[in-house]
């Protein structure tokens, strides 16, 4: 398995320290004290997880958010305070928003379908076959195409946003994807070997690098073209400027497991899994700037840009820390009912919604 994965909560009091949110390969290696599997007593079921699990859609005003283990997709629209739940394919795993249709792109990792979902009615407007073992997404809303990754799949797939037609490039076996919308780049990151292919999307020319073994997050300053990868194996942040293929490292210690980018201030945040700390880098020179302590076992990260806060999902402390970017302090930790593993912010609105697992999608006022 190259998934992250969680043991979906039992009940809003059930104990996750014998969980283990990384593959067990991974978790033996540097993990040793503590088990992959759960204790007997409990015996959650171990399922796919992706930090694209919950999105909003500036354009419509409307949050999504996955519920795997349902196979339903919860919808928050902050527009009008409205909310309700439909029934996607089987196992759906993350989710990317066109903010040009407005529509709601929705991979389901069981049956290997997309679910597109209108932008008005919230109904399904189409069921897209992709192939075995979808896992990642995300659109170039200004080219009006949608990439999905397929796992042990060489191919990546790619859906017209007007005809919803499927198409597919070969291009390796990449995990985790990013768009840069400004120059019709396709990042495309293999989790094992920390291969990266980018892709021109006008010719489909590749140029391959690597950034290290066990690159798990990857994100992208859509103000800079500056890509970030977070390596969970050796305690450190690759960096890689636009048009380069020769990372550089920022050394932060640890386990970094995801990323976060304030575009205004040119800021990263990194979540430690390990030592349940954000380290804050400063994007103009690549250094740490100072590690904030937060809750559990951090495992996901967002930012609000304009309002200069940032949030984290403490995955087994079943809260989220709220940092305020200006002076680097945690100034509220709400609770939630679950592990939260996915974070969507409404900038407009100054809300957080929140993916938790085994649980209904909470949402947080700022």
């Amino acid at each position: 398995m190259k998934y992250l994965t969680m043991a979906p909560a039992i009940a809003a009091n059930t104990s996750l320290r014998n969980t283990w949110p990384l593959v067990c390969s991974l978790a033996i290696a540097l993990f040793s004290a503590h088990p992959c599997s759960a204790q007997k007593t409990n015996q959650p079921a171990i399922g796919l997880i992706n930090i694209a699990g919950a999105a909003f859609n500036p354009a419509t005003g409307k949050a999504y958010i996955v519920d795997s283990a349902a196979g339903t997709v919860h919808i928050i629209n902050d527009s009008d305070r409205s909310a309700h739940t439909i029934k996607a394919g089987a196992n759906p795993t993350s989710i990317a928003v066109d903010t040009a249709n407005g529509r709601a792109y929705i991979v389901n990792a069981g049956d290997g379908t997309v679910t597109v979902l209108n932008d008005r009615t919230d109904e399904i407007a189409a069921t897209l076959q992709v192939g075995a073992h979808p896992y990642s997404i995300a659109a170039d809303s200004i080219t009006g195409k949608i990439y999905v990754t397929r796992t042990y799949s060489d191919q990546l797939m790619v859906i017209d946003a007007v005809t919803n037609g499927v198409s597919s490039i070969k291009v390796g076996s990449p995990d985790l994807l990013a768009i840069n919308e400004k120059t019709h780049t396709v990042y495309l990151l293999s989790y094992e070997m920390g291969d990266l292919a980018i892709l021109d999307e006008v010719t489909h020319a590749i140029k391959r690098t690597s950034v290290g073994m066990h690159a798990w997050g990857m994100t992208l300053n859509p103000a800079t073209g500056v890509l970030y990868f977070a390596k969970i194996g050796d305690g450190a942040v690759a960096v890689l400027a636009p048009g380069s293929t020769t990372p550089t490292f920022i050394h932060t210690g640890g386990i970094p497991c995801a990323l976060a980018v304030n575009t205004q201030t040119n800021t990263i945040y990194v979540a430690d899994y390990a030592s349940n700390n954000i380290a804050v880098i400063d994007g103009s020179n690549s250094k740490v700037v100072v590690k904030i302590p937060v809750g559990n076992r951090p495992q996901a990260v967002a930012v609000d840009s304009e309002h200069n806060r940032v949030y984290v999902a403490n995955t087994f402390a079943h809260t989220i820390s709220v940092l305020d970017g200006n002076t680097n302090k945690v100034v509220s930790t709400p609770t939630v009912s679950a592990a939260p593993y996915a974070l969507a912010v409404d900038s407009a609105r100054q809300k957080l919604h929140v993916a938790a697992l085994g649980q209904p999608a909470s949402t947080i006022p700022d």
